[in-house]
Formats: C-alpha cells, structure tokens, sequence
C-alpha cells in the first residue's frame, strides 16, 4: 500500500507534465481516428453533390453530421463536413475509469485532398444532427437490351467495331455511364459501368462479341470490388476465374 501511495503523486506529476495522457485526451485521439476513418470512406474521385456526401456520412455508425458547407466536391474547395465521433479510453491511475467523450470535426471532401488526412478540431455547433434524403438511385445499365441487341457474328465472320458501337448509341444509356470498347484478336470486349463510390461493388456489365459467340454478363461480386479489376474492358475479353 505505501509503495501505491509513493507512486500516486509520481502519475499525477507524469500527467501534469503531459508524459502521460490523460484519459479525456486519449478518448479524444480515438474520437479523432474515427473521423479520420469517415474521410478515408467518402474519400472518392467520383463528383457529389453536398448532400450526397452528407448522406453517406450520415449512414455510418456513430457518426453525426452537424453541418454541411460547399455545393460540390469537385467545385472549388469541395464540401466541408462537421461531424461529431465519440471516443471512449481509460482514465490513467491507479484506479482507472472509462472515459466516454463526444467531439466535433471538420472534414474536407475534394479531390485535392490527400487519402487519410487528419480532420481538423472544431468546437461542436449548436443543434441536433442533420438530415438526409435517401440519393437516387444510380443509373442501371440495360443489360437485357444489350444482350437481345448486340451483333452474332458466325464463326469465321468478321466483327465490326462501328456496328457495336451503334448498338450501344442506340441504347440511349445515362451519360454518366462510363463506355469502353477494345478491339483485339478479331473480337471485341465492352465494359458499361455506372458511378461508384469507390468502396461498394461496382455494378458492371461486360460483354464480347466475337466470330461463334456473343456473350452479356456482370463479374462476380468479390470481382467488382475496387480495385480488384473485375470491371474492366481486359476482363471482358480475358474473363477472370470465378473465384472459389
């Protein structure tokens, strides 16, 4: 026991001097590293409106969103979010408590910004969390249509390129659906893929058409997952193994 109470001033000294953290400042940094997580999440290339970025932050567990500023991420600065994270940490002592702490952050959505940036400290602003109205639902690529539309060719014919490519015009797909062809080998590979958000599965649809065979499908799911390739005009022409 007189060994406990010699070292008891010893703590508090440490803490005061700031060797060691407090358990409201270590509650603190993990509160922070959950918002650092929220901009590693809505960290995309893809443009979104100020809304579409309050939405996906306000779907994540824990998070709130208290204020949203800008119109575009991809218009000046972007959109900046306050949200509000919660930390919990043991208090330092000899007879440690749970600390639970409530803290505001400012996030910056933009393309300039750097993957995994840390979010600056704001003081929370008045009033309850925003609310969101679900986003539209992305474009769909009409794959019943491109699979009824797109040329057979028979076996030992030639595949025309310009042909494919008015069968995808005609399909009057939304714009914001990126199209790419390749040509190789006498056959052609097609890629459609709808807006993603850079950590869901993308929703493609890839396709071949070649001398003895026309074929329409989407990539298994693990596939579609970004960066693994599976959406991709090589993956259309070279199909991936279905993964086990």
């Amino acid at each position: 026991m007189r060994r406990l109470l010699l070292l008891a001033p010893v703590l508090l000294a440490l803490t005061a001097c700031g060797l060691i953290k407090s358990g409201d400042e270590k509650a603190t940094d993990v509160a922070r590293a959950e918002a650092t997580t929220v901009g590693k999440r809505l960290y995309s290339q893809r443009p979104r409106t100020a809304d579409e970025v309050g939405y996906a932050a306000s779907t994540m567990e824990g998070v709130e969103v208290l204020r949203v500023t800008g119109t575009e991420t991809h218009d000046g600065k972007g959109v900046e979010l306050i949200i509000r994270t919660t930390g919990s940490a043991l208090e330092s002592g000899l007879d440690p408590q749970t600390i639970t702490v409530w803290r505001c952050f400012s996030l910056r959505v933009s393309p300039s910004v750097e993957w995994g940036e840390e979010p600056r400290d704001v003081d929370c602003p008045d009033g309850p969390p925003l609310r969101f109205s679900l986003p539209p639902e992305p474009p769909r690529v009409p794959t019943e249509a491109l699979m009824a539309k797109l040329p057979r060719v028979p076996k030992g014919g030639h595949v025309d390129e310009t042909a494919v490519r008015r069968v995808l015009a005609s399909l009057d797909m939304d714009p914001v659906i990126t199209t790419h062809l390749k040509t190789e080998n006498g056959r052609v590979g097609i890629l459609l893929s709808p807006p993603a958000d850079g950590y869901a599965p993308v929703d493609c649809v890839l396709a071949v058409v070649g001398p003895g065979g026309t074929n329409v499908w989407t990539p298994p799911r693990i596939q579609r997952m970004p960066g693994e390739g599976g959406c991709s005009v090589t993956n259309a022409l070279h199909p991936a193994p279905p993964p086990h």
